[in-house]
């Protein structure tokens, strides 16, 4: 595939979408256990899956995941006066594992089958 502005724009702003969506799930994810991970997952889950939907490529969902990582990156970085957003609990590592396996699941999903095609009836 040809790389367009459109596409490159496509490409930044789910990166940015990917950082927004990590650092929420980085505030939410420990706040509501269990279902702030839950809501955390799923909206990582529905920004890799809709990355791959919109550009139609895998390229799509590693951009998105490239943002989440890096958000939750260096949320995960303490501070000198020492505040840590991400602890090291087993919540936290289902969130950043969990994360991580769903970017995995989404890129190696099969792309949605184009609407225009035409179908063949049996015995016509």
């Amino acid at each position: 595939m040809t790389t367009t502005p459109a596409r490159i724009g496509a490409y930044v702003l789910l990166l940015v979408l990917g950082a927004l969506t990590g650092a929420a799930g980085v505030l939410v994810h420990a706040a509501w256990f269990p279902g702030g991970l839950l809501l955390a997952l799923l909206a990582a889950a529905g920004l890799f899956c809709g990355g791959l939907y919109a550009t139609g490529t895998r390229s799509g969902v590693g951009a998105a995941a490239a943002g989440w990582l890096l958000a939750i990156v260096l949320l995960t970085v303490s501070r000198p006066e020492g505040d840590l957003l991400i602890g090291g609990s087993s919540v936290s590592y289902a969130f950043m594992l969990g994360g991580m396996a769903v970017a995995v699941i989404c890129a190696t999903m099969l792309r949605a089958p184009s609407g225009g095609a035409v179908s063949a009836r049996l015995g016509k």
